[in-house]
C-alpha cells in the first residue's frame, strides 16, 4: 500500500491520470467506485494554480464605487475587497482573527493602544512598497468628515500613527480587546498615500491577490493574478471575474450552461434541481448574515414605539423562513446578533405572530388600524418581494393595511435603503458583539437604518468596550440586546444561511462563513481540481 498512497499524492499534483490511478487502485483489490472517489478526493485536496474563474453574484449597481466608504454588498465586497485588496487583519476560515498584512499585532496601555508591525516586503500592485503611512492614510480616509460607514466603529480611534516605515501604531479613547477585529472591515484595505496626505482609491492599485484589468460599475470586474501577492503560492487562478446577476433565473442559466463557474445565492426554490446535477455542487454554511426590515424611528407612525411594536407582531417568521427561505434559515427575534456569537441571548419575550398584541399596541397607539409602505426588492436579499408580499397577507389579518412598493434593483442601496421610511435590508453580520451593535445601532453610526437614537445603549456600548472582566461585559451586551428587541425599529427576520452553487471543478478548503464567498476571500481560497 506504499506504493498505493505514493500514486495518491501523484494524483493530487496532477501527476497521474484517472484512467492509470484506477488500474492501480484495482491492482491493489479496490473497486471501480471506490477509486473513482479516491482520486476526486485526492484531486480536489491538493490546490492548484491556473484556470479563469467566472462568479455570478445577486448583487452590483451602476452606482458602485471603488472608493472603500461605500462597498454596501457582496459583488463590492467580494470583488473590491476580497479580490483587490487586503486590510491589516482577517478572519479565517474559523472566525479567528489573523494577520494580513500585519504579521504581528500587540495591545498594551489595557488594550488601550495597539501596535500593528507590516510584513516585510509587502508592495502594491504598481510595484511601490507598502509603509506604515499607506496604513495611516487608509485609515484616517475614513475619519473626520466623511460619510463612510466605517466612521462609526473608528470613532474610538483618537490618534493613527507611523512608527517607522513598517509599525503602525493605534491609540483609542478605551480599551478595546476586539479592536485587531474591527481592521479586517472589508471598508478598510490598505490604499497608496498620496503625496501630501489622503489616498489613491481612484486608480484600483491595491495589494490584493488579484490586479485590476476592468471595472464596470453594475455589470463587472475582472482581475489577473498579482505574481507578487504575500501570501504563498495564492492566488490559484490565473484570472478571475465577478458579474452582477440580480434575476436568479439568469445566474442559475449562468452555472448550468457552463457561463460562471460559481453563483452566489443559489435559488432555494430550484436547489434540488441543481442537486441533481453531477456537474454541479452546493455550498451552504451557517452564518451571522441577516435579513431584515427596517422602520425608521424619526419618521410618522414608526416614531411611536407601540406602532413598531404592533408591527414587529404582525410579522409571522417562522411562515417566511418555511415559504421564502424553505427551511435554509433561523427565525430571528429582532436581535441583530448571530446565535454563535460570543455574548449573544435570546431576548425576550418572543416577537412571535400574535394578532392580539398587534390591536393591543394599535390601541396604545391610538390606532384602530394602519396603513403604511414597505420598500423592497431582490437586491436586498433574494426572497425580498416574496417576503414582502407574505408579510402583507399576514399584517392585513392584524388590522394593517401593507402596501408593498416593489423597487428597482439597480439603485436600492442608493436610493432606497436609508432613504424611505420602511425597507427590506440585509447585512453580512460581525464576527463581534461591540463591532455589529455600533457599526448598526450606535446613534451615531453611519448606517444605522432605523435612525434609531438611544443615550443609554450608546453609554454601554463604550463602556462595555473597555471592559475586561466577562461577566461585566456579558451583562451589559445582554441589556443592549434587550434593548433593541424592545424599542429599535428592526424587524429581524432570520439569520440565513449562504447558499452557493458551483461547478465541480472548483475545489476548496474549509468555508469561512463569517461572510458570503467564503469570508470574502473566494478569490483567493479557491481552485480548479
Amino acid at each position: 500500500m506504499a506504493d498505493f498512497d505514493r500514486f495518491t499524492r501523484l494524483a493530487g499534483k496532477g501527476r497521474m491520470s484517472r484512467r492509470d490511478f484506477i488500474q492501480q487502485a484495482l491492482a491493489v483489490g479496490l473497486t471501480v467506485a471506490a477509486a473513482e472517489t479516491l482520486f476526486t478526493r485526492a484531486v480536489r485536496a491538493e490546490a492548484r494554480r491556473g484556470g479563469f474563474a467566472r462568479v455570478g453574484l445577486a448583487h452590483g449597481s451602476t452606482s458602485d464605487s471603488l472608493d472603500p466608504r461605500g462597498y454596501p454588498d457582496v459583488f463590492s465586497q467580494a470583488a473590491l475587497f476580497g479580490a483587490l485588496s487586503n486590510a491589516l487583519t482577517e478572519i479565517d476560515a474559523q472566525g479567528n482573527v489573523v494577520g494580513d498584512l500585519a504579521e504581528s499585532f500587540e495591545p498594551s496601555n489595557g488594550a488601550a493602544t495597539w501596535a500593528f508591525r507590516l510584513r516585510q516586503g509587502l508592495t502594491f500592485h504598481n510595484g511601490r512598497d507598502v509603509t506604515a503611512t499607506d496604513v495611516v492614510e487608509s485609515i484616517l480616509h475614513h475619519m473626520g468628515e466623511t460619510k463612510s460607514a466605517a466612521k462609526s466603529f473608528l470613532k474610538q480611534v483618537t490618534e493613527v500613527k507611523a512608527d517607522g516605515p513598517g509599525l503602525v501604531v493605534f491609540t483609542l479613547a478605551g480599551g478595546s480587546a476586539d479592536f485587531p477585529y474591527i481592521v479586517s472591515d472589508y471598508h478598510l484595505p490598505i490604499m497608496p498615500a498620496k503625496d501630501g496626505g489622503g489616498v489613491d482609491w481612484e486608480s484600483g492599485v491595491r495589494t490584493g491577490p488579484f490586479v485590476l484589468e476592468t471595472f464596470e460599475p453594475g455589470v463587472k470586474f475582472q482581475g489577473k493574478r498579482n505574481p507578487n501577492y504575500h501570501k504563498n503560492n495564492q492566488p490559484w487562478f490565473d484570472e478571475i471575474a465577478f458579474f452582477s446577476m440580480h434575476d436568479v433565473t439568469a445566474r442559475t442559466n449562468a452555472l448550468t450552461t457552463g457561463e460562471v463557474d460559481y453563483i452566489a445565492r443559489a435559488d432555494l426554490k430550484t436547489l434540488q434541481l441543481l442537486q441533481r446535477n453531477p456537474e454541479i455542487a452546493i455550498n451552504e454554511v451557517t452564518a451571522y448574515v441577516h435579513y431584515n426590515l427596517a422602520m425608521a424611528c424619526n419618521q410618522a407612525p414608526f416614531d411611536n414605539n407601540d406602532v413598531r411594536l404592533a408591527v414587529k407582531y404582525a410579522i409571522d417568521r417562522q411562515e417566511i423562513v418555511d415559504k421564502v427561505f424553505l427551511g435554509h434559515a433561523t427565525v430571528g427575534n429582532d436581535n441583530p446578533l448571530a446565535p454563535s456569537i460570543k455574548f449573544a441571548i435570546d431576548p425576550a419575550p418572543k416577537h412571535v405572530y400574535d394578532p392580539d398584541k398587534v390591536k393591543f399596541h394599535l390601541n396604545k397607539a391610538g390606532l384602530s388600524s394602519l396603513k403604511i409602505q414597505l420598500s423592497a426588492a431582490d437586491a436586498a436579499f433574494a426572497g425580498a418581494v416574496d417576503a414582502a408580499v407574505l408579510f402583507q397577507q399576514q399584517a392585513a389579518k392584524c388590522g394593517i393595511d401593507l402596501e408593498v412598493v416593489r423597487e428597482p434593483n439597480d439603485g436600492y442601496w442608493d436610493n432606497v435603503w436609508l432613504k424611505k421610511p420602511f425597507v427590506a435590508g440585509a447585512w453580512t453580520g460581525r464576527p463581534t458583539a461591540d463591532w455589529m451593535l455600533t457599526i448598526g445601532y450606535a446613534s451615531s453610526a453611519a448606517w444605522n437604518e432605523t435612525f434609531w437614537k438611544n443615550e443609554h445603549f450608546d453609554s454601554l456600548l463604550v463602556t462595555a468596550r473597555a471592559e475586561l472582566d466577562e461577566a461585566k461585559r456579558a451583562a451589559m451586551y445582554a441589556e443592549m440586546q434587550q434593548l433593541i428587541h424592545d424599542d429599535s425599529g428592526n424587524i429581524i427576520l432570520a439569520f440565513n444561511n449562504l447558499v452557493g452553487a458551483y461547478d465541480k471543478k472548483l475545489a476548496h478548503g474549509q468555508v469561512g462563513s463569517n461572510a458570503d464567498m467564503d469570508g470574502m476571500k473566494f478569490a483567493e481560497r479557491w481552485w480548479f481540481a
